[in-house]
């Protein structure tokens, strides 16, 4: 896929999220066999079973370790190495679920909100550096994630649109983004809803 939209090479190193003592190095590493770095896309995560994590303390774990502790560390690296280098742009996907969290999904709405309030402070923390942060929110994604769920009427993108907002985003130095823009109405209006109704809300 990258070698057909115009990559030159394309090479390919082993991550795992949750093995947070080893993405130091692995950045590291990486910075010396292709740097400096123009840009860093975090795009990882998983959205986890409710019901299952509810009932079983690990898998709700699994899910906050992954989207948001295991992110927390990799920004944290990821910073520290373009501020070293005095340039670079970083890609955070937080979500509309983090903007109000919904009963019917909290776990992973809590992690993609503690994602979004870092992200979001550490880009302001950049400022100056010659490195920019832009925080991506968006709402219904369909692809993998979200596979045998209903699409939202006017708040779904497709991965490929996603991809093409953030592409312009990046281009025009924007700190945040909404896929799609109508979404940031929609969160406005959240707040405004009683959590009597809010509570009752589905996913």
């Amino acid at each position: 896929m990258l070698s057909a939209a115009g990559a030159t090479s394309v090479h390919v190193a082993e991550f795992e999220a949750t093995d947070l003592g080893s993405h130091q190095a692995l950045f590291e590493e990486l910075v010396v066999d292709h740097g400096p770095i123009d840009v860093v896309v975090l795009a990882f995560g998983i959205l986890g079973d409710q019901e299952l994590a509810e009932q079983e303390p690990g898998h709700a774990l699994e899910i906050i370790e992954t989207d948001f502790v295991a992110q927390v560390n990799v920004l944290t690296i990821i910073s520290n190495l373009l501020r070293a280098q005095g340039s670079g742009q970083i890609v955070v996907f937080s979500s509309i679920a983090g903007e109000r969290v919904r009963r019917a999904n909290y776990v992973y709405g809590s992690a993609k909100a503690g994602l979004d309030g870092f992200a979001t402070g550490l880009g302001d923390a950049l400022r100056g550096t010659g490195v920019e942060l832009l925080v991506v929110r968006p709402g219904f994604v369909i692809g993998r994630m979200t596979q045998g769920m209903t699409p939202v009427p006017l708040f779904s993108s497709t991965p490929a649109q996603v991809a093409e907002a953030v592409v312009k985003a990046l281009d025009a130095r924007k700190d945040q983004v909404w896929i799609p823009p109508l979404l940031s109405v929609a969160a406005l209006v959240t707040h405004l809803i009683p959590r009597t109704l809010w509570r009752r809300m589905p996913r």
